[in-house]
């Protein structure tokens, strides 16, 4: 359930942010360069992701709001197979019912260009391999460096942070090429309420293959050192075998 809700209330930031952000609005007409625009929405994206992490359902659930997250913490051993799939369906669900919320609060702007729903699509002229293994790359990159950070007592704590500021930073980097999805729950709900749906499997898959490949690695490159927990707020006092 914690889950669920915190994914809907990521998915309706999302959408918000992409329309006061790029959509028609001061911002949108004082700020021109969709670059610039992007790493507007990047950053804003990251404090909310961070800040969402930190909150007691945060806490509780462990914040991942993204099936790679949940699958990576399951390959990591801090987290039970039994659980990927009911954290993926509350992901998934809470992505579509956030973007539904945002449509019924900001009304018709939310369902048409530029905004459309914060849908994302590839740079034209990308094959789909191309977008493949650009998200496929980058959420390895992001879910290694996650799990170095949790298998380490003194840098948990900034692990909500450092997780903001990675996917912000692939918003700002990848948001006109891929479109930085990052998130297989990022791009659901967005795809099935604009009907964008044509790369939609490749959003879906590609992060949980670079979730996959980011717990292979570093199990070869931190083999002595186990990941502490499956929260990304931190141990928060509690011994790894109580997290789950």
């Amino acid at each position: 359930m914690f889950e669920l809700i915190l994914t809907s209330v990521l998915l309706f930031g999302v959408v918000s942010i992409v329309r006061w952000v790029i959509g028609p609005s001061p911002i949108s007409r004082t700020i021109h360069g969709i670059h610039a625009q992007l790493w507007i929405v990047g950053a804003a994206v990251a404090c909310l992701l961070a800040g969402l992490i930190l909150t007691p359902p945060g806490r509780s659930s462990g914040g991942h709001m993204n099936p790679a997250v949940s699958l990576a913490m399951w390959r990591f051993g801090v987290f039970p197979g039994a659980g990927v799939i009911p954290y993926t369906v509350a992901q998934l669900l809470g992505s579509v019912l956030g973007v539904v919320a945002a449509r019924r609060l900001w009304g018709d702007v939310v369902a048409e260009p530029p905004v459309l729903y914060a849908a994302l699509q590839p740079k034209p002229g990308w094959s789909t391999w191309e977008l493949f293994a650009t998200e496929a790359f980058s959420m390895a990159v992001i879910l290694f460096l996650v799990g170095l950070c949790l298998a380490v007592q003194r840098l948990t704590p900034f692990v909500p942070w450092i997780v903001g500021a990675l996917v912000g930073i692939g918003i700002g980097v990848l948001g006109t090429a891929s479109g930085g999805s990052l998130n297989p729950a990022r791009q659901f709900g967005p795809a099935v309420a604009s009907r964008q749906t044509q790369f939609l499997w490749v959003y879906l898959l590609a992060p949980l293959v670079g979730a996959a490949v980011a717990a292979w690695l570093r199990s070869l490159l931190q083999f002595r050192r186990k990941v502490l927990t499956h929260r990304l707020c931190g141990t928060v006092g509690h011994p790894a075998g109580n997290l789950i």
